[in-house]
């Protein structure tokens, strides 16, 4: 075998240049996107939080939406009532008051679980 350390060069540059994909992400794979909170609004606010508790809004905020156009359009209801009995304008706006950015808060999250709401095709932000 003269060629033996030519083939043993040529094996350990293919296997560093297959494995590259699998080394390049080492700590990148499936690490939760961050929304951006840091926006003029929510610093305005004495008490942080959402409408509904974070972890209900996280699993459920789309049910939520859904429910509001579903109430607007059929009755007429431009109100939610939340779980801590305040009372909100079931709008897009209600929102967008606090998250403005569609880049730097939907769509971190929604191209991370990989779904495409359909919010964007009569709703634009920016």
């Amino acid at each position: 075998m003269y060629d033996g350390g030519k083939i043993i060069i040529g094996l350990i540059i293919f296997l560093a240049i297959v494995t590259f994909p699998f080394y390049s992400n080492i700590g990148k794979a499936n690490v939760k996107p961050a929304p951006d909170l840091n926006t003029p609004a929510i610093q305005e606010l004495e008490e942080k939080k959402c409408i509904e508790p974070t972890g209900y809004m996280r699993a459920n905020h789309m049910k939520l939406l859904k429910q509001w156009m579903d109430d607007l359009q059929e009755f007429d209801k431009d109100t939610y009532k939340a779980s801590d009995c305040k009372v909100y304008d079931s709008s897009y706006d209600t929102c967008m008051e606090c998250h403005v950015s569609q880049k730097n808060f939907c769509d971190r999250c929604h191209t991370y679980a990989a779904v495409k709401p359909y919010c964007w095709e009569c709703h634009e932000l920016d």
